[in-house]
């Protein structure tokens, strides 16, 4: 059953920290700076992304290249080869007749619809292992992942197409900040939980107050190792706060799609965070649209998220 959407009526307020931050912080965030440096010792722990993904995109956004050298670019690593391939015939993407070579995959999906493809199969390895602190089976990080990236670029493409392949890539990984905290939200499950009890208080929040970090914040910093572009980085950062960045369209299209998404049933925090009415009118989304977009992602979701699964 769809959740309900409702609009955000309060924003959170950015707060900027310059010099003698580390002398003025409030106690909270004192106590959690030991934690704060062990988690962030630990972003380096992550698999690398796969270098050819970062080499497939330059072949594509580069006027001057061809299919062929993206096929030759794929065709030398076979085991991604491999993935390319169940993904372009996978329901979705697939034809009548089956694609047998990166080649047929270049030429009969396109270059556009083959980078999504290269960024799916660079990322699924990531999404193997359950999430025991978050409560998720790996398939639900993968298909909520999943789920973000197709609805981002449906988003994308309705006022700014341009950034539609950007979309695709930062809704895919937008939530993998949750890899690197896991293990520190469920040595302290009793301590989230308490926080919440009431209900007033949400998990981003409760990853605040006890890890000193939320997981957009971690992504982000993850985003930088992987050497992905700044504003993939800063939207990821924060696609639960855009209105602290107005002039991201990105953030904003990540933030409505994740949230589509989640109305799907795809919810993965046990909470819904509501849609911002800011954002919709930023990404030019309509009400009434909604629930057009939250099939398209369900479809979307269970025609590929299952072909190459995480």
């Amino acid at each position: 059953m769809a959740k309900t959407i409702s609009p955000l009526w309060g924003q959170t307020k950015a707060t900027s920290y310059g010099r003698g931050f580390f002398t003025k912080m409030p106690d909270k965030l004192l106590k959690n700076r030991p934690l704060k440096k062990t988690i962030l010792g630990t972003v380096d722990n992550l698999p690398s992304m796969p270098n050819i993904l970062h080499k497939a995109r330059a072949v594509i956004a580069d006027p001057n290249s061809s299919f062929k050298d993206l096929e030759r670019l794929i065709i030398n690593d076979q085991a991604f080869a491999v993935k390319i391939l169940k993904i372009a015939n996978s329901s979705y993407y697939g034809r009548v007749k089956k694609v047998s070579s990166i080649q047929g995959a270049t030429v009969i999906i396109g270059m556009k619809s083959l980078s999504e493809l290269i960024t799916i199969a660079g990322a699924s390895s990531l999404f193997k292992k359950a999430l025991l602190g978050y409560e998720l089976p790996a398939q639900s990080l993968w298909r909520h992942s999943i789920g973000v990236a197709f609805g981002a670029k449906i988003i994308a493409g309705r006022k700014y197409p341009a950034l539609a392949e950007d979309a695709f890539s930062a809704g895919l990984i937008h939530d993998v900040g949750k890899l690197i905290l896991d293990e520190y939200v469920y040595e302290r499950k009793e301590a989230f939980q308490e926080f919440m009890y009431d209900g007033q208080q949400t998990f981003l929040e409760a990853e605040k107050e006890i890890l000193g970090f939320e997981h957009a914040e971690i992504a982000a910093i993850v985003c930088k190792k992987w050497n992905f572009p700044k504003s993939i980085t800063v939207a990821i950062h924060y696609h639960h706060q855009p209105a602290r960045l107005m002039s991201n369209k990105l953030a904003h299209i990540v933030h409505v799609a994740d949230q589509i998404t989640e109305a799907t049933g795809m919810d993965i925090d046990g909470i819904t965070l509501d849609i911002s009415d800011n954002s919709l009118e930023v990404v030019g989304v309509q009400i009434d649209e909604i629930a057009q977009i939250m099939d398209e992602i369900t479809e979307y979701v269970d025609q590929v998220g299952d072909t190459v699964g995480g």
